[in-house]
Order: structure tokens, then C-alpha cells, then sequence
């Protein structure tokens, strides 16, 4: 069978997620060619149809439900780990309908939350990721919606909190917060999806049990990371979640979708979130 193309970030949750899958360890598992891109470029690659299987933004999902179904394994989903805004210290929650606010793609789930959060037409500047936080401390934008890393970092450009997008939705919600999963595409087949599914499955389970023997995947492409940013990035963003989004996990991700369609943010579908229903 022909290697199926596998998109998934260099970040250190999902390189600990795919090890098992990209070197061979996962028995049963199809074979795949990875390509390694941060979430807003798979996120694009995605409604190109250029993915057969791939990490994305749960934002993004709500697009592509057409295309592709969800996998139950290898998400991020939790508490304490949503976007949050940052700013210099003059600007306050109050402002967030009048600033420049710089976010890490359109279809990024963080750029979802603060629309949900900010109903209103917000001025937005588009950026990587990685530089947000040197754009929001130079004021070159007012203030920046910020992911992954940069969590443990925005003290260190003199940026205070504004919003914590993760904590609204936990508070306004009662659900942990969604921020994206492993898509797959529709037309490979209830069969092989299962068996993707499971074998992703087990490579979670394969990184959890081999720490020592991931950590060097992990760290080749971290870095520019330091040692205890790259653990608490693991810690925060994989959980007991990422196995499994279990029933509270997978009524988190279905009520975010229904918020968005009602105000009109994402288009309805009637089709299922996973594969199997």
C-alpha cells in the first residue's frame, strides 16, 4: 500500500504523539511520510486536500467536515492550556474591540476563541506564531493572541495577561478547553481509518511508556527550546485526553462547533465528527 501522507507541527506535544507512528514501533500500524509544518500551514494544506492525515485546529475541522472526520486519539484538549492575549501593560480586556490584535492564523482555533469572546469586527494582523510576541512587545500591534510556548515566555517581553481565552471558555462553558486533534480523510474508508486511529492510539501510548527513548525526536526539533519550556509543553498539552477525548472530551469539541455555526463564524454540517459516528 502507498505511504499516506502524515502533517503534524514540530512542536514537542506532537512529536512526542507521532514517534511511534513515523519510526516503525507501532505494530500494524500504515506506513506514512510525514511533513513537519506549524498548525496554520497543515491548517491550509487541509482544505487543499493535500493531507491524508494530519493534525489541525479544531476552528479549521469545522471547514473541512466534508473531507475529513476526527480520530478519537492524539488531540489537544484539557484545562489550563488555552490561548491566552497578551499586552503592554496600558491595554486592558476593554480595548480588545478598538486595538490591533496580532493571531496566529485565521483558522486557528485561538483566533475562534476570540472571536467567540470579542463578538464584534476586531482589527487582526495575521503572524507566525513565534513572532507575536516580539511584534506585541515592540508595538508593532497592540497586543497578541498567543499559543503553544509562548505561555511560558511573554513575562520575559515585559506582556501581561489581558484574557485568558482557555479560562473563559472553562468558565462560560463548564468544558475543557479544545484546541485541535488528528483528522483523517473520509475517502480512505471506515477500515483503514480504524486502523489509523488505533495505531496512533498506540503511539501515545508507546511515547508515555518510552520517555527516554522519544526525547531525542523531541529535541531535534525544539531546538531553540529550553529543557523545562519543552517538558511543561508536553505536560500541559498532552493528557489523559490525548489517548482517548473520552465523553466529556468529545461534548467539549461538538458544543464549541455549535457555538461557532450559531453566530454564523463556521458553516453547518450534518455530518459526523468521527468516522464511526
Amino acid at each position: 500500500m502507498q505511504a499516506l501522507t502524515l502533517g503534524y507541527s514540530p512542536c514537542p506535544n506532537d512529536t512526542f504523539i507521532f514517534y511511534g507512528l513515523v519510526h516503525g514501533v507501532v505494530p500494524g500500524a500504515p506506513v506514512f511520510d510525514e511533513i513537519l509544518q506549524d498548525i496554520e500551514s497543515l491548517n491550509l494544506m487541509a482544505a487543499e486536500q493535500c493531507l491524508d492525515v494530519t493534525k489541525i485546529s479544531f476552528h479549521a475541522l469545522a471547514h473541512l467536515r466534508e473531507e475529513y472526520c476526527l480520530l478519537h486519539s492524539g488531540g489537544a484538549l484539557g484545562r489550563g492550556c488555552g490561548p491566552l492575549v497578551v499586552a503592554n501593560p496600558a491595554v486592558t480586556s476593554r480595548d480588545l474591540a478598538t486595538i490591533t490584535i496580532a493571531i496566529p492564523g485565521e483558522l486557528t482555533t485561538a483566533a475562534l476563541l476570540l472571536r467567540l469572546h470579542t463578538p464584534k469586527d476586531l482589527n487582526t494582523v495575521v503572524m507566525p506564531f513565534h513572532e507575536i510576541l516580539p511584534a506585541t512587545a515592540s508595538g508593532t500591534v497592540d497586543a497578541g493572541v498567543i499559543i503553544h510556548e509562548s505561555r511560558f515566555t511573554y513575562s520575559e517581553y515585559k506582556l501581561r495577561k489581558v484574557v485568558d481565552l482557555g479560562e473563559w471558555w472553562e468558565t462560560t462553558t463548564g468544558h475543557p478547553i479544545p484546541l485541535g486533534g488528528i483528522l483523517a480523510r473520509r475517502n480512505l474508508g471506515g477500515q483503514l481509518i480504524a486502523t489509523v486511529d488505533k495505531a496512533l492510539r498506540s503511539s501515545v501510548q508507546y511515547a508515555y511508556d518510552h520517555p527516554d527513548i522519544v526525547r531525542q525526536y523531541i529535541r531535534a526539533h525544539a531546538q531553540e527550546m529550553d529543557d523545562t519550556v519543552l517538558q511543561q509543553h508536553i505536560d500541559l498539552y498532552v493528557n489523559q485526553h490525548t489517548l482517548d477525548y473520552g465523553p466529556d472530551g468529545e461534548a467539549a469539541i461538538k458544543d464549541l462547533l455549535l457555538r461557532a455555526e450559531s453566530v454564523g463564524i463556521i458553516p453547518h454540517s450534518d455530518l459526523p465528527i468521527f468516522a464511526n459516528g
